[in-house]
C-alpha cells in the first residue's frame, strides 16, 4: 500500500521514541496496531462487498436473459402449437359426409376381392 523501506520505518521508530517516551511507546504501538488491523478488516470487508454486489449484478443480468429466452421459446411453441392445431382442425372440418361413406364402400369392396382370389 505505502512504499516505506526499512530505513524509514527505523527513522519513524526513533522518532517516535524521543516524542512518545519508552514508557508509552508499546501502548501506542499496540494501539496503532490494532487500529490498523482494523482498517485492514475493513477495507477486505468493502472489496468482498463489492464483489459480491457486482457477482450479483452478473447473476441478475443471465437471469434475465434466460427468462428472455425461455419466454421466446415458449411463444415460438405456442405459435407452432397453435398453427398445427388450426390445420388439424380445417382437415377435420375439410372431410366431408361422403368421404366417410366413400371410405366404407372401400372396405365393402374387400371381403369381396378377398372371396373372388
Amino acid at each position: 500500500m505505502f512504499d516505506i523501506g526499512f530505513s524509514e520505518l527505523l527513522v519513524i521508530g526513533v522518532v517516535a521514541l524521543i516524542v512518545i517516551g519508552p514508557e508509552k511507546l508499546p501502548r501506542v504501538a499496540r494501539t496503532v496496531g490494532h487500529l490498523l488491523g482494523r482498517m485492514q478488516r475493513y477495507v477486505a470487508d468493502v472489496k468482498a462487498d463489492i464483489n459480491r454486489e457486482i457477482e450479483l449484478e452478473e447473476l441478475r443480468k443471465m437471469r434475465d436473459s434466460m427468462q428472455k429466452a425461455a419466454a421466446d421459446v415458449q411463444t415460438s411453441v405456442d405459435t407452432e402449437l397453435h398453427k398445427t392445431a388450426d390445420g388439424l382442425n380445417q382437415a377435420v372440418q375439410g372431410e366431408k359426409p361422403g368421404d366417410k361413406q366413400g371410405e366404407k364402400q372401400a372396405d365393402d369392396k374387400k371381403p369381396e376381392e378377398k372371396s373372388a382370389a
